[in-house]
């Protein structure tokens, strides 16, 4: 960052940007690139294997997506994916992808800089947000072609850095390397600030509009430098990544009792576990869960698995998934399935615990749980992994946020209560000038939270157009 950008930064402005968004990851990295100056046309010679969509699309040649009717675009898709916009930019930028095909996109991009809106991206780590906090040889949920950004696909990315895909998958660090040499190519560093913690962000209601006040800190060697900005719009694009969730139980706050994968592979480093070790508790059922296990299992390390659900369970993330492009996955499912702690062991190392509810930890590393029948059973444990999900912090915003949620009456969730969003802006329904996309907004996969980052754009630049000089 710019000496330049840690003065503008370092002190409180009076005259406010036309945004701010908070949160540096895919969303925040796309809705950036869009403010920019970068514009999507339809290539004129394209067509577009959605017969509708391709009507559409030639009722306005020439005109930019972003100034067209997103409404009327997206009518009619159907896909993966609640939101008509994020169908919509996923249409445009993989038109086939769904059918297993690889049709390019039929979008082209201009840089016209006269369309540019000035903004600062936020965000605690290097550009990517939290892909930066994955251990890096963890293979992506999605296929490697649906983690890129506009413009610049992953594959092609891979191949000049002489690397390629995995079972069509990239690895976490491939693409944390990714994004972060994205905002270098486009040509967008001179919007983000790393290392910057907000505090608060609160607003007023002046005539005509809102204005926010944003305010936090800069991590520096030398400590904490104070900012406060002022902005006119606030894009959340925070992920859900920060505040891992916890069982609520006694005994969870015990050191040998941890929230992230990462304590894990600390203690493997130093050989704090070992494979002759007591087990390694692994709670929970979802894909965190799983790759402690198969990390563990890298390492011969014992695991006891501990999960509420029946392994059948319809719910279940594993069974949603195709067994061609995750098979490792699908192995943890087998191994949760098949092996139970009352019976022979048909994988060494490892016991599962489907249907078992957890009571609380001791201080002398023991786990108590109590099973379906009520039974109490008690295990000697080396290390706990709780790895049951996680929330977003928005403790910056009133009441963390839930005012902004489809219910205020609970709390914020990206899949049970997000954030309640015009579909077709993103804006908030109860704060003009608040914005929320990504996970926040109920968009939990990087091919899509780039439908929320054209719809904000598409909204702020019309606003911001339509004011007077």
């Amino acid at each position: 960052m710019s000496s330049s950008r840690k003065d503008h930064l370092g002190a409180s402005r009076s005259e406010p940007l036309p945004v701010i968004i908070v949160g540096n990851g895919p969303s925040g990295i796309c809705l950036s690139y869009l403010l920019s100056g970068y514009t999507p046309y339809v290539k004129p010679d394209a067509v577009h294997p959605h017969p509708l969509l391709q009507r559409k699309l030639t009722e306005a040649p020439g005109v930019s997506i972003l100034d067209q009717d997103l409404d009327h675009l997206s009518e009619g898709l159907e896909g993966r994916c609640q939101s008509p916009v994020a169908l919509l930019f996923d249409a445009l930028l993989r038109p086939d992808t769904d059918f297993g095909g690889n049709m390019e996109s039929v979008l082209t991009w201009k840089h016209q800089a006269e369309h540019a809106l000035p903004h600062l991206v936020l965000g605690r780590n290097l550009p990517g947000g939290a892909w930066h906090s994955i251990e890096g040889s963890m293979v992506t949920l999605s296929q490697g072609q649906w983690m890129g950004l506009p413009d610049l696909e992953v594959k092609d990315w891979l191949q000049k850095k002489r690397r390629g895909l995995r079972n069509s998958r990239a690895t976490a660090g491939d693409i944390a390397h990714y994004y972060r040499d994205y905002v270098v190519k486009k040509g967008l560093g001179h919007n983000f600030v790393s290392g910057a913690v907000v505090t608060a962000v609160e607003w007023r209601t002046p005539d005509p509009s809102p204005l926010f006040q944003v305010s936090g800190f800069l991590t520096r060697d030398q400590g904490r430098q104070p900012f406060s900005l002022w902005a006119r719009n606030v894009v959340l694009a925070t992920g859900t990544f920060d505040s891992p969730a916890r069982l609520g139980v006694p005994g969870e706050a015990l050191p040998f009792v941890h929230h992230e994968l990462s304590a894990l592979e600390a203690a493997t480093r130093v050989g704090a576990v070992t494979p002759a070790s007591d087990p390694v508790l692994i709670i929970g059922a979802g894909l965190s869960a799983a790759d402690a296990v198969l990390f563990a299992r890298h390492y011969n390390l014992p695991v006891i698995h501990a999960f509420r659900r029946a392994v059948d369970d319809p719910g279940l993330v594993f069974n949603q998934l195709p067994k061609m492009l995750y098979p490792e996955y699908h192995k943890v499912h087998q191994m949760m399935r098949e092996q139970s702690i009352l019976s022979p062991s048909p994988y060494e190392g490892y016991r599962s615990l489907p249907g078992h509810r957890l009571l609380l930890f001791k201080e002398d590393r023991q786990a108590v749980f109590q099973d379906l029948e009520g039974v109490e059973k008690v295990f000697g444990v080396s290390l706990v992994l709780v790895l049951i999900g996680s929330h977003p912090d928005l403790s910056f915003l009133p009441r963390a946020g839930a005012d902004f949620a489809v219910d205020p009456d609970q709390p914020l969730s990206a899949k049970r209560n997000p954030i309640d969003v015009d579909p077709f802006t993103y804006q908030s329904t109860r704060q003009e000038g608040l914005y929320a996309v990504g996970p926040l907004a109920g968009d939990n996969f990087v091919r899509f939270v780039q439908g929320g980052a054209l719809a904000v754009a598409s909204s702020l630049l019309r606003k911001e157009t339509r004011k007077p000089p």
